[in-house]
């Protein structure tokens, strides 16, 4: 057994050295003691707020194994997470996120951060910290946010707006099908929803890991929620350090909601876009097909 678990740290570590290494400078202790006294360490959620050194403690506790104690995702765990298997923890130093309500390239609300805390993440080793109180959760976002210079430098992004949802039909479905097939979804995604299409196998993180696009079909939900609204701001968000970029200039939100209900049509769980979709016998999108005559 030990010289199993001896063999396996060897292999994990080979593996983290032949990853790319980030051109981040790494902070030191004593640039973030220093940034625990800005403003910048602080956090408002609701009419509650956050302080940095007050979630200092659940940090050590629930989260340093894996995303270390510069927050850098170098935690002790961390060489345990390679991929293509699992995903590495966040590097809060970057200051950059998947999962925002702001347009991409801005940093994410407290909020946005807090439901990320609470919600965890699907398909990973982040599970939900809705155990937690929510003043220790909004306590952790200001601990999160004194890792980055980011926030003593810029402000968050100001939050997209969601039109309300329309009524799904039918022809909403299909007209979904044809915004995928325009912007090429099933170029990542698979035709199917299934996560295999062409590009799927090359996908690569902004720091040169390999990454896999969202299965639709496997029951899965989605990292950043899964509400119909949450999708929605997905693709109008894009997911930053990612190859899912925004669609916010490709897509206008009548043809956005559209995507939305086509998508509930590929996923596995009952849904009334997926019955509307089978006695419409949508079929897939055909790539070789005209644009327009899928």
């Amino acid at each position: 057994m030990r010289t199993r678990l001896r063999m396996w740290a060897l292999l994990t570590g080979a593996l983290a050295l032949a990853l790319p290494i980030p051109s981040w400078a790494q902070l030191t202790t004593s640039q973030l003691q220093t940034w625990l006294n800005s403003p910048a360490a602080s956090s408002h959620v609701g009419n509650i707020t956050g302080n940095a050194k007050a979630g200092a403690a659940p940090y050590r506790r629930y989260c340093v194994g894996c995303h270390g104690p510069l927050g850098d995702g170098n935690g002790e765990n961390a060489p345990y997470m390679q991929p293509p298997m699992f995903q590495q923890p966040r590097d809060f130093q970057l200051g950059v996120f998947k999962c925002r309500s702001t347009p991409t390239g801005t940093l994410p609300t407290d909020q946005d951060l807090f439901d990320a805390i609470t919600r965890g993440f699907d398909r990973t080793n982040m599970p939900p910290w809705n155990t937690l109180s929510k003043q220790e959760r909004v306590d952790l976002v200001a601990w999160v946010k004194h890792f980055s210079p980011r926030w003593a430098n810029e402000k968050p992004g100001t939050p997209i707006v969601i039109p309300p949802e329309p009524e799904v039909t039918g022809d909403r479905i299909k007209a979904g099908r044809d915004v995928f097939a325009r912007v090429q979804c099933w170029k990542c995604h698979g035709v199917q929803g299934m996560a295999n299409g062409p590009s799927a196998a090359t996908l690569t993180d902004d720091l040169g890991r390999p990454i896999a696009p969202f299965n639709f079909t496997d029951g899965t939900r989605p990292k950043c929620g899964d509400s119909d609204q949450d999708i929605y701001r997905i693709f109008m968000t894009g997911l930053d350090g990612t190859p899912m970029p925004s669609f916010a200039d490709n897509i206008k939100p009548d043809e956005a909601w559209d995507l939305v209900f086509y998508l509930r049509a590929l996923m596995s769980q009952h849904s009334k876009e997926k019955e509307m979709a089978k006695k419409l016998d949508l079929k897939p999108v055909d790539p070789n097909a005209p644009a327009g005559q899928q």
